[in-house]
């Protein structure tokens, strides 16, 4: 496994590479420029036109790293102790794990939102599973899979609240997202429907396919309350657009898809115990009856139905930025804020309640991660 530092002060720095340059490998950009503990060591892009590009430039920040983006992962492999792969995992999962294997048999640490069906490993295939850590045994690195709707708010967040309750009926995670602001026009679009004919149904909307990207965030929970979830169902339901409308994201036509709200049912002896649900619009007009957000773009809610009724929300800005920046952020901050107490375990897979919420990189007062205001 790597072993040269970056020396901080009289800390020790990771070096950190981000795979991926959409809008989380941006978000891992930015944050490691002020993350103390982790420092930026390369970024692989498999986009041609950036290849040479600052990483700055292409997390859209104004000075300069003298990192240049590029096309040849091995070298930057070899030259980092992490990887923060940020690369999407939606339509090429078998890609993605093949690269997160190279890298964990390269004996670099890997954090990542990409592999959904790690986000509880002991529910995951057993073939992905052992494959990974075997990879992990022979590189002697380590593995933490976290979702970006956000991951600890499907987890962690949501132990913690019901921990906070006297008698717990039903643990809902619940995302309120407009996407009319969302940059990522394949998402919007294709897989997730948006613009199309209500007589399709998008590839994330499909049958089982919401199972297998959210089942093992109400595993991993019901894991958490000792819960032994034996079934997982899904509900659907599809709202049209009343009218044309026009955003960011282009023109969406009348009647075509608006809306949605997703839930995947994690039931114990044939109750429902754990609920992830996803509501989400093109247009805030769209669905009016349905939750909407306390206020701007979008809603995290962690609501526990039982005594007390306990409803935790929580919202995330990007100064110029989108709520799903804010989203991505928290999330992209979850994944780096672990990676030096990855680095000192075992080499393993682990997930979001192994994983402390405490950054093992906090800041200090020296630390660019507090503000100079």
């Amino acid at each position: 496994m790597a072993q040269a530092r970056v020396g901080y002060g009289d800390r020790m720095q990771l070096r950190v590479a981000v795979w991926g340059t959409g809008n989380m490998g941006a978000t891992a950009i930015r944050s490691l420029r002020a993350f103390p503990g982790l420092a930026l060591s390369g970024v692989i892009t498999s986009t041609p036109d950036k290849v040479g590009t600052d990483a700055a430039v292409l997390a859209g920040l104004d000075d300069t790293t003298g990192i240049l983006a590029t096309a040849e992962a091995d070298h930057v492999i070899a030259d980092c102790d992490a990887v923060a792969y940020m690369a999407s995992g939606d339509i090429r999962p078998d890609d993605a794990a093949a690269d997160i294997e190279r890298c964990l048999r390269a004996g670099v640490h890997v954090v990542t939102p990409a592999l959904y069906s790690l986000y509880d490993p002991t529910s995951a295939p057993a073939e992905l599973r052992d494959r990974l850590s075997q990879a992990a045994e022979a590189g002697g690195a380590s593995l933490f899979v976290s979702g970006v709707d956000p991951g600890w708010g499907n987890d962690a967040l949501a132990v913690l609240a019901a921990g906070l309750c006297t008698r717990i009926d039903t643990i809902v995670c619940q995302e309120i997202f407009d996407y009319s602001t969302y940059d990522q026009p394949y998402s919007v679009r294709e897989l997730c429907g948006f613009g199309k004919s209500l007589d399709e149904v998008p590839m994330m909307l499909l049958p089982s396919i919401p199972t297998m990207v959210w089942g093992g965030n109400v595993r991993l929970i019901g894991r958490g309350l000792g819960l032994d979830v034996d079934e997982i169902t899904e509900e659907l339901e599809r709202r049209p657009l009343d009218g044309p409308v026009d955003n960011v994201m282009g023109h969406f036509e009348a009647g075509t898809q608006g809306a949605f709200r997703l839930k995947v049912i994690g039931k114990v002896d044939g109750r429902p115990r754990v609920v992830i649900e996803h509501i989400t619009r093109i247009d805030p007009a769209c669905a009016p009856d349905w939750p909407t957000p306390d206020q701007g773009a979008g809603d995290h809610r962690v609501i526990v139905h039982g005594d007390p009724e306990l409803t935790i929300t929580v919202r995330a800005d990007v100064p110029g930025g989108t709520r799903a920046d804010g989203g991505n952020t928290t999330a992209t901050n979850r994944l780096l804020g672990a990676l030096s107490w990855l680095a000192q375990q075992k080499p393993a897979i682990y997930d979001g309640l192994e994983v402390p919420l405490r950054s093992d990189n906090p800041p200090t007062v020296e630390a660019a991660r507090w503000s100079a205001d």
